[in-house]
């Protein structure tokens, strides 16, 4: 009887528990220093780009946009994956550009449309 109690308290327990949840654009977490690919710096900026749009930080415009050009730049702390969205359609020309920046391995930095 004490196994049926126990049996039963575990799977009510497990069934009340809510799994964690990454935000949007959460899954492009590296660990090391290791290069990543571009194919893969694209996804994770597709992914943060969608996060932007749907926290309202950007237009929804946004999200119909693809990426024009990925590079590895030079940045404040050694070298950082540019990723650039352009949407030339934008009301304000200093806003025609979304830049996304991402460390080598492929973490999130930040984003901006002046592109520093």
């Amino acid at each position: 009887m004490k196994n049926y109690f126990y049996a039963a308290t575990l799977v009510v327990s497990l069934a009340a528990v809510t799994p964690a949840n990454a935000a949007e654009g959460g899954s492009c977490h590296f660990h090391g220093s290791k290069l990543t690919t571009e194919a893969i710096v694209i996804a994770c900026a597709n992914g943060r780009r969608d996060a932007l749009v749907s926290s309202g930080k950007i237009d929804k415009a946004w999200q119909t946009v693809k990426h024009e050009k990925i590079e590895l730049v030079d940045g404040k702390k050694g070298k950082e994956w540019k990723v650039s969205f352009k949407d030339p359609t934008a009301k304000d020309a200093a806003k025609q550009t979304l830049y996304l920046f991402f460390t080598p391995p492929g973490n999130f930095i930040a984003a901006n449309f002046t592109g520093q």
